[in-house]
């Protein structure tokens, strides 16, 4: 049989610790560094060379020509397994990762981003 002396104890020790976890909907905290949340495009950057379509591992990336000089970009997050390769991938840096990770939609067509990118060349004829 255990001794109610050391669980006593124990349960009067708990009473006086702060909780391990965080009233999260009430207090939000920050993410660590490095943290790979949702993606941010910069479409002034991006010149349609598809390299992170190519190397996007799940396909979540879609580049396509819609005009001289201008491309359509379509991201689809519910796809996207936050790796970064995309990121990593890109030239010129189109692409950056952000710490935002609230991404719970009930409709999964909202997670599909269409972005329309213009060429920087395109801009100065």
């Amino acid at each position: 049989m255990s001794r109610p002396g050391k669980i006593t104890r124990l349960l009067i020790q708990s009473l006086f610790k702060k909780p391990a976890t965080v009233n999260y909907p009430a207090k939000r905290s920050g993410m660590p560094e490095g943290f790979r949340g949702k993606l941010k495009f910069n479409p002034q950057m991006c010149i349609g060379c598809k390299m992170c379509m190519r190397d996007c591992p799940s396909g979540a990336i879609e580049i396509r020509k819609i005009g001289e000089k201008q491309f359509e970009a379509e991201v689809n997050l519910a796809k996207c397994i936050y790796c970064g390769q995309c990121v990593d991938s890109c030239l010129k840096h189109a692409l950056e990762i952000t710490a935002e990770f609230e991404l719970a939609k009930l409709d999964p067509a909202q997670l599909k981003v269409i972005l329309n990118v213009v060429n920087k060349d395109s801009l100065e004829e």
